[in-house]
């Protein structure tokens, strides 16, 4: 089964890499990702609260939702890979798709 390959407008081969996992413990909210996708893949949430979090942290307060990036429509992707490029935290993880 061979993976899937486009063309640029060049006529170069190109093989896309579709977002398949994004880490939500690493994540810090900045919104980069979802501001830089052309399809919505992402949405803003609140993090879980099975996320590590340091509650010794100076910056951590009980009362303060801290909002962390999800995938929400992982087959509007279109394996651009902006998210990843934009991402400080190197939160974002990538895979070829086979035909």
């Amino acid at each position: 089964m061979s993976t899937i390959v486009g063309r640029t407008r060049g006529g170069s081969e190109w093989t896309p890499e579709f977002v398949v996992g994004l880490n939500q413990s690493t994540c810090i909210g900045c919104g980069r990702c979802f501001k830089v996708c052309p399809r919505d893949v992402f949405e803003l949430v609140q993090r879980s609260e099975s996320d590590d979090i340091d509650e010794d942290d100076d910056f951590y307060d009980d009362d303060d939702e801290m909002m962390v990036m999800s995938i929400a429509n992982e087959m509007d992707c279109i394996g651009c890979m902006s998210c990843s490029r934009v991402c400080p935290k190197g939160c974002h993880s990538h895979a070829a798709i086979a035909a």
